[in-house]
């Protein structure tokens, strides 16, 4: 049986809201058996809890961000990310302020910071969402069409293709797959940061955002050229991120997926409208387990013993 996972232990770091620009403390707790994600805003009295849900995203300009009432707590993806990708299925995550640190721009800091916390298998099985029919979502038309889709598929696969007209971007690959019957999760995706532009930064700084982004923290380009000395971890960085953030954005639909992803310019938006759309339809999707007289896919049956191998 594939088990449900959460953490074996409490651990804790430090880093800044890239968009708020404050100090955060970030906790990271075991949950029990189905409690799935919930953060919880301890700075708060009493303190707000926000449900890792779909329905529960509130805002989704340049991050995703989950709503209580006026309460919130944004850039959620990174470490859902990172959560998906080591099948961690029930964590409690509790944070100081309305933000989660943006860290170094990736997920991978969150990968180590749950592998110092440890694996803890439960005893229930680990439930996903299998979808059954094909289900998308488009905006825009001509060169401003955006779509994002979910097709049924024994496994979980993302397509992504991205278009930024700037000579940086588009100088990388700007199509990328990732299968994880064959790419790992940490190896492949997990380091993969998030960028800017300069010619932005003072719009979002007046709109409250990207108060904390720096090129410790994020690929900056300017009108020509990336800023950063280190260049690229990755030849498609840029693309991978994006694969990167759509991990996360859904894994707000509570469980992991049996599904293929294919998605052409989308964006935490589009990608919750994606996921709402498929919740709407409940012939559009199943939850199952999976067991040893019905074993799971192999990007499952062998994903934890591969991924926490390489950390």
């Amino acid at each position: 049986m594939l088990k449900q996972r959460t953490i074996s232990q409490q651990v804790k770091t430090i880093g800044v809201g890239v968009h708020s620009g404050t100090k955060v403390d970030l906790i990271l707790r075991p949950a029990p058996i189905d409690a799935g994600i919930t953060f919880t805003r301890i700075d708060l009295v009493p303190p707000v809890q926000f449900p890792a849900g779909a329905l529960h995203v509130g805002d989704t300009r340049m991050a995703s961000t989950l709503t209580n009432g006026s309460a919130r707590v944004s850039t959620v993806e990174h470490l859902l990310s990172a959560c998906s990708g080591l099948g961690i299925d029930n964590l409690y995550i509790d944070v100081s302020a309305e933000e989660i640190p943006i860290m170094d721009g990736s997920a991978s800091s969150f990968v180590y910071l749950l592998q110092q916390a440890g694996l803890q298998e439960q005893a229930a099985p680990k439930k996903f969402i299998r979808v059954l029919k094909s289900v998308e979502i488009r905006e825009g038309t001509g060169a401003t069409e955006k779509w994002a889709r979910l097709d049924p598929f024994e496994g979980f696969k993302l397509n992504f293709f991205i278009e930024f007209n700037h000579p940086a971007v588009d100088g990388t690959t700007q199509t990328a797959e990732v299968d994880f019957a064959k790419i790992s999760y940490v190896r492949d995706v997990a380091r993969a940061r998030t960028f800017g532009f300069m010619q932005d930064v003072e719009m979002l700084r007046g709109i409250g955002l990207a108060r904390g982004g720096s090129m410790e923290n994020a690929i900056v380009m300017d009108e020509y050229r990336i800023l950063n000395t280190d260049g690229l971890r990755f030849d498609d960085e840029f693309v991978r991120h994006k694969i990167l953030d759509a991990i996360g954005d859904l894994y707000l639909a509570g469980h992991a997926f049996l599904a293929s992803y294919t998605a052409h310019k989308s964006g935490h938006g589009l990608n919750n409208q994606l996921l709402r759309a498929l919740l709407a339809q409940p012939d559009a999707f199943e939850i199952i387990s999976f067991d040893e007289n019905n074993p799971p896919p192999f990007c499952y049956a062998d994903q934890i013993q591969r991924e926490w191998h390489l950390l």
